[in-house]
Formats: structure tokens, C-alpha cells, sequence
């Protein structure tokens, strides 16, 4: 055997190379791109990471690196297994998880979700047909494509390599000439393979329109996976949730906050990307059949190896069923069938506008319709589903978006050459052939498709959302008039400055409405990172409530912005007249104490704004004594205090009284000179968590890091057929 040689094919991942034996350490998003880009060899077994998230993305993505096996390489049909290596518990969750996104749900699984009859059957005679099977015609289990190796007693050996597990996610690999080390944990930040094109000018906001995140498939080294936001009236859903789904997001100059749906139409890797939305600053509703939804919690919690029970905590189900229309806040939504390897669907979005309708179409992943022709003629698939799919690539949509993968269970170019459409472009293709260059286009990153434009009252409603949100209750209705009779919108460029350190306030009092900003001050020597802002975040505030009439800090656009400028006037009228200068004051000192605590150290402003909204500050000086009673969560913020309860002492959180997801613990407490609690009412404080999924991820996450047993939400060994 040759030495032993470790590369990096991706941020997160390692490959150990020594001979013929090449082994993938760690499967961050999209890892099969940076292998292709990397040119490196195909691999022959797969070591699961021991964290399961790390930097905001799940780290045992399988799916693409098993079809890249199965597909690509060809080394399964040569009779070879792919290796798969990790703990007993880790592995069940991966076998589980990859039977329902290659195989599908079982008929046991559709009974239990109620699943129509006639549907439960072309969904399964469909997953038969497209299932790769055995010499003897029969479909392999989800077992048969590995080899697999759990660790016993610390160690697995692949080919005539011994892979020591030394620590967590630190391996040592033993050759016959050499001995090599991985550790994952240098990687702290995980980044795409490939390069991400930001926008640096701001497009605006329309009543209905789609922007491409990305149009290629999985296997396209060098682009984003195939992913859509339908902004409709301002607000957006997101046409399912890409790998590396906030650094898209970002490019496009499109905040978390403004994201208010997602249309799931399957369960796929390239379009089920579900864990950034569980970082939500809100509860994200998933529009989807309940059959696709239950997979898709099924696959989040295998993913994260947490209950099932617990994720759903963080999502919404807003069903749709197939060929029935559903009206979702003024747009109308349509679901269809397609015809894919597991259950998959797509829809059409309508909307009125001045007495027209104006659809957008989108396909979704869908076979060639020659080969669902066939399928139909054999009794695979109903007529009802193929003629569905026929008058789709017939009719008139304004906006026709289809699958033109032209691999198998991908679509063919020419599936739509008979489309009405006023427009029609296909995602999941790399570049069209000559023959459809000028009839046809291609949804790349960036893109935007406008069906209806925007005005100014989108605007004005994001204002009042937005205003409503920041107060914490419902605007006064004469001072929002009042504020908006002076407003006016300014878009920034990505890098320009909205706000300089040391200016006059020049009167005004700034909302953002759209992208993400930084706060930075310069101490004379440096500049300090103070905060990153996005849509629904307040600048320039304090310098009202503090009378100083100058900005203490600068805040740079980081993508393309747009804020709404309000007069200062107007708005210190309003806090004096509601009473809400302490208020702020409140939350002001209370930031800076949160965001010390390593709880909170990775929530963004906007969560972090609504948990100071409703803490407490309390003030304790030298050898004041204070009981922390049930009826609240408290958090020492500075100093120290001297506890009844002296198991605290060295906790990397010193909390009191009832804790979080945690039990209660009433203690006496002492200060031991100056100190500050940060004090949290307990039914608001659990009715934030509740509604707020980013701060229930990370107190989960902190419970789980700092537990010295398994938390009741973690998921033990499952069943993987």
C-alpha cells in the first residue's frame, strides 16, 4: 500500500488517500462539488462526524456523495460496497435517513399520514420502477449499498487502513507505511466549494416576482443547487431550501427576517436543505403535503440527531394537496404531481392584478414526459397525474420554470417546446444545446423575473410589520401615520456607509427593510465589529434617547440595502409620548451583558433585541442578598454572587431559579461586590423560545454541549426500514 496522504476537498471534510483506498472524513453541504473540483479520486468509504452541526450546516450529508458511488463511478454495479464508518447510533440515522430520500416512505409509512389510496399506490409502483435493483430484479435495501464498519473499541479498519477514533471528530489512520492525523475541528467556518457571486446593487421588492439563488443540480461543481425565492407583496417564500442556504441568501442581499415560507416540493439534498431554517428568528411555515412533511422532519431529525417531536417544534405545516388550490394570504397556490423517485410536487402561484391573472409555474423536479408517457401506457402512473403534466408544459404561464435535468428521473429541454408561456426557463441544467438557445433560458444565480412590480405601499407595509415587531406590541395607529407621512425609502450598495461614527444625527432615525448591515467603531487604532444588522432592525435610536445628537459608531451596508429614513423629530415624540425612553434604555444596557454570555454570543440582533425586550436588569451591590425563585430564569451578567446552591460555581452559565429546558434552581444568592442578574419572567421567556426557533436551537445546542447526560430530545438508535 502506498503512504498514506490527507487532502481537504471542502471546508469540513478531509480525504485520506493511500493507494487504492481513499477515505471521505466529514460531509459538509455539497462536499461531492468540492471533490469534483479538487479532481479527486473516487472514494471507497465515508467516516460520519461525531458533531453533527457545525457553523449553521449539518456535517453528514451522504446523499449525493452515495449517488456519485452509485451513478457515477460505476463501483456498486462492479459488485463493490461503499464503506461506511461511524458510531452504531450515527449510522442507523443514516441509513434511515438515505431510505427515504432514495427509496421513499414505505406503504406502512403513507397509511399512517392518511396518504390517498390511489396516490399511496402510484407513489409506490413509481419508486419501484425508478428503484435500482439486484441481478434477480429485486429492489436493493438501503443496507445493500454498504459496507458497513462501526467503531469497536475506538477503531475501524478499511482496505489495510486502521482509522483510530481519537477524539471527537479527530482521527489517526494507521497505514502499512505510514500514520496520518484528521482533525475536523480546525474547520470552524464552512464555506461552498465554489465561488459566490453577491449582488452589489439593490434590485427592490415587487408584488410578484422570482430570484434565483441557484439553477444546477448537484452535480454541477462551480453552481448553487436549484433554489427559487417567490418574493409576492414584499414578503418571501422560499421555493425549497438550498445547501449552503444562507450564504445564497446573503448574496442575493435577502434577510432571514424577510423570509416568511418555504414551498418544499421533495426531500432531495439539492432542495431539502432544512436545518438554516431552524435558525429562523421566526417560526417559518413549510407549505408542502403532509406526506413530504412528515419526511422531511423524519430526515431533519436523523440529520441532527434529535427527536422527531423536537424538531417539528421549530416549523409550521401549511398543507396543500394535490390539484387543490389554496389561497395563502392573496396568493394562490396549486400543487401538482410529478413524477420522481420518491414524492415530489410542484405548483402554480397566482395572483390578481388589475383584473389580469398572472401565474409563475414552476415545474418542479420532474421526469421526461416521454418516459411518463411510458409509464402511464404501462399503469405506473395514473392518467390524472400525466395529463396534469402535459397542459403544464402546454399552457400559458407568465413565468414557466421547468426541469431540464435530461438525466434520468431528470426532464428533456424539449418537454416544453409546445409551452404558451411568456416565458420559459429551466433550472437543473448546465447549458442548453444549440437547438433551444434562442427559444429557452437558464434560471442562474442572480437572475430576477418580475411578473407584477413593486410600489411604494409594499414599503409602507414592511414599515408597519416591521415597527410592530421592534415595539413588541402594536404601533399606535396615529403615530405610525405620523411616521410614515414623512418617511422615505434610500437603497445602499453593498459596502457603502448608511451611518458615520461621530456625525450629527442630521434628524433622521433609520428602519432597514431589506439586506444585512455591520456596525463598526473605530477606537483610534481599529475597528471593532459591534453588531450585524438586518431587515426589521432600528439604527439611530439611542442618540435620541441619550440626547448626544451624534453616532457612536458607523454602520456599513454588507449587501445591497435598503432602509426607511424616518424624521428624529417625530419619532422622540413618540417615545416620550408612550413612555418607552427607559424601555430602550433598558434594552441597551442589556445587549452588551447578553451578548457577553456564551449563550447568546451567536444570536442575531434580532433575537438578541427580543430577549433584552423582556429581561429584567437587576442591580446588586456588595453583600446584597436576593432570592432566584422558579418564577423566573436568572442569568448572572456581571460580577459574581456567592450561591446556596454551589454547583454553579464553574458552570460556563452561573443561572438560578427556573432554567430553560434545564429543571429549576432556587438559590439564595449573595453579590460579592457590584454585580448584575439579567432576570427572564418564565412564561415569557418559554413563550419566546417557543416562537423565536434560533434561541431554541441554541439553548438546545448549550444544554446538549453542557449536560453531563443525554438530554431527553436526543435521538438513540432507529429502525432503517
Amino acid at each position: 500500500m502506498a503512504e498514506a496522504v490527507v487532502s481537504r476537498p471542502a471546508t469540513g471534510a478531509r480525504v485520506v488517500t493511500a493507494g487504492d483506498e481513499v477515505v471521505l472524513f466529514g460531509q459538509p453541504p455539497e462536499v461531492l462539488k468540492g471533490l469534483m473540483l479538487t479532481r479527486t479520486s473516487p472514494f471507497t468509504a465515508v467516516v460520519l462526524s461525531d458533531v453533527r452541526e457545525r457553523d449553521g450546516k449539518l456535517t453528514n450529508n451522504l446523499e449525493f456523495p452515495l449517488y456519485f458511488f452509485l451513478f457515477v463511478t460505476g463501483a456498486f454495479f462492479r459488485g463493490e460496497r461503499l464503506a461506511l464508518v461511524g458510531d452504531e447510533i450515527s449510522i442507523s440515522h443514516a441509513l434511515r435517513l438515505l431510505r427515504l430520500t432514495l427509496l421513499g416512505p414505505t406503504a406502512a409509512e403513507l397509511d399512517c399520514w392518511d396518504t390517498d389510496e390511489a396516490l399511496k399506490k402510484e407513489w409506490l409502483r413509481v419508486a419501484e420502477e425508478l428503484a435500482l435493483k439486484n441481478d434477480e430484479g429485486k429492489i436493493v435495501d438501503i443496507e445493500g449499498f454498504f459496507d458497513i464498519r462501526p467503531f469497536t473499541d475506538g477503531a475501524a479498519t478499511v482496505g489495510g487502513l486502521t482509522i483510530e477514533h481519537s477524539g471527537t471528530d479527530h482521527y489517526t489512520v494507521r497505514g502499512s507505511d505510514n500514520t496520518v492525523t484528521v482533525d475536523l475541528n480546525e474547520d470552524e467556518v464552512l464555506d461552498p466549494a465554489y465561488p459566490v457571486q453577491a449582488d452589489y446593487t439593490p434590485g427592490g421588492l415587487v408584488k410578484m416576482g422570482l430570484e434565483v439563488l441557484g439553477g444546477a443540480s448537484g452535480f454541477t461543481p462551480n453552481e448553487p443547487c436549484t433554489g427559487l425565492a417567490l418574493c409576492f407583496n414584499g414578503d418571501y417564500i422560499l421555493i425549497d431550501s438550498i445547501p449552503f442556504l444562507d450564504e445564497h441568501l446573503f448574496a442575493r442581499g435577502i434577510s432571514k427576517n424577510q423570509i416568511s415560507a418555504c414551498f418544499l416540493t421533495h426531500l432531495h439534498d439539492d432542495h431539502c436543505t432544512m436545518f438554516p431554517l431552524m435558525l429562523m428568528p421566526h417560526v417559518v411555515e413549510v407549505i408542502t403535503t403532509r406526506e413530504i412533511y412528515n419526511m422531511a422532519m423524519e430526515k431533519l431529525a436523523c440529520s441532527l440527531g434529535w427527536t422527531n417531536e423536537t424538531v417539528r417544534e421549530f416549523f409550521k405545516l401549511v398543507e396543500v394537496v394535490p390539484n387543490e388550490t389554496r389561497n395563502y394570504y392573496g396568493l394562490r397556490i396549486q400543487p401538482h404531481l410529478t413524477v420522481h423517485s420518491i414524492p415530489t410536487i410542484g405548483a402554480s402561484f397566482s395572483a390578481t392584478h388589475r383584473g389580469y391573472e398572472r401565474q409563475i409555474c414552476v415545474v418542479g423536479d420532474n421526469h421526461k414526459m416521454t418516459a411518463i408517457r411510458d409509464m402511464n401506457e404501462s399503469g405506473i402512473v395514473r392518467h390524472s397525474t400525466y395529463a396534469r403534466l402535459e397542459a403544464l408544459y402546454t399552457d400559458r404561464f407568465s413565468l414557466l420554470v421547468a426541469d431540464g435535468g435530461a438525466g434520468a428521473i431528470h426532464g428533456d429541454p424539449a418537454d416544453a417546446l409546445r409551452s404558451e408561456s411568456d416565458r420559459v426557463v429551466y433550472v437543473h441544467v448546465e447549458e442548453l444545446s444549440n437547438e433551444f438557445d434562442t427559444t429557452f433560458s437558464l434560471a442562474s444565480a442572480g437572475k430576477r423575473y418580475t411578473v407584477i412590480d413593486g410600489d411604494q405601499s409594499l414599503y409602507t407595509s414592511q414599515v408597519n410589520h416591521y415597527l410592530n415587531q421592534w415595539l413588541g406590541a402594536p404601533f399606535p395607529n396615529r403615530w405610525m401615520r405620523s411616521l410614515l407621512a414623512e418617511e422615505e425609502i434610500r437603497r445602499y450598495n453593498t459596502d457603502d456607509v448608511i451611518l458615520v461614527q461621530d456625525a450629527v444625527t442630521r434628524g433622521y432615525v433609520y428602519l432597514i427593510l431589506t439586506g444585512y448591515c455591520e456596525v463598526m467603531q473605530h477606537d483610534g487604532s481599529g475597528l471593532t465589529s459591534l453588531a450585524k444588522l438586518q431587515a426589521g432592525d432600528v439604527i439611530g435610536e439611542m442618540a435620541i434617547v441619550t440626547g448626544t445628537g451624534l453616532r457612536n459608531a458607523s454602520v456599513v451596508a454588507r449587501t445591497p440595502v435598503t432602509v426607511c429614513v424616518f424624521s428624529e423629530d417625530t419619532f422622540a415624540a413618540f417615545l416620550d409620548a408612550l413612555g418607552f425612553d427607559d424601555a430602550l434604555l433598558e434594552r441597551w444596557r442589556l445587549r452588551p451583558i447578553l451578548r457577553s454570555l456564551p449563550l447568546f454570543q451567536d444570536l442575531t440582533s434580532t433575537v438578541l433585541e427580543k430577549l433584552a425586550s423582556i429581561g429584567e436588569y437587576i442591580q446588586l451591590s456588595d453583600g446584597t442578598r436576593y432570592t432566584a425563585d422558579p418564577g423566573g430564569w436568572y442569568v448572572l451578567g456581571e460580577g459574581d454572587v456567592q450561591s446556596s446552591d454551589s454547583d454553579t460555581r464553574h458552570a460556563p452559565l452561573r443561572e438560578f431559579g427556573w432554567m430553560p429546558l434545564a429543571g429549576e434552581r432556587p438559590a439564595a444568592l449573595t453579590a460579592r461586590g457590584p454585580a448584575v442578574l439579567v432576570r427572564f419572567d418564565r412564561t415569557r421567556l418559554e413563550g419566546l423560545r417557543r416562537t423565536v426557533p434560533q434561541f431554541n436551537y441554541f439553548l438546545r445546542k448549550f444544554r446538549d454541549t453542557h449536560s453531563e447526560r443525554q438530554t431527553v430530545w436526543q435521538l438513540g438508535t432507529v429502525n432503517t426500514r
